[in-house]
């Protein structure tokens, strides 16, 4: 069985460029949840900023992932953000350590 993918991609807004980004994300958000293999796809702003966006991603596989990544949808948000954000997205990716209760210890 194909282990799920978890991630977060950070992104930065340009100084101005704030809302345009919160809202070009928060449009998208259904469309993701829509494709096949999306798991979890939750926009999450960093406490206390106003311009530094977390997406939290969960795929069925790897393969889901990267249809995601080169799918309308992120051709779409990529131009709508291209001189709206402060460099290409920093995007993490997890192992998880499986501990304690399974659905309490894992995304």
């Amino acid at each position: 069985m194909t282990e799920a993918v978890v991630l977060v991609a950070t992104m930065v807004a340009k100084p101005g460029q704030e809302e345009l980004v919160e809202r070009t994300l928060t449009a998208a958000l259904p469309k993701v949840h829509a494709e096949p293999g999306c798991l979890r796809y939750a926009l999450h702003r960093k406490a206390g900023t106003t311009g530094v966006f977390l997406m939290i991603e969960k795929w069925a596989s790897p393969e889901a992932l990267g249809a995601h990544m080169k799918g309308a949808v992120m051709r779409e948000v990529g131009a709508a953000l291209a001189r709206a954000l402060a460099g290409a997205p920093d995007m993490v990716f997890l192992d998880p350590i499986p501990a304690g209760d399974p659905d309490a210890g894992a995304v």
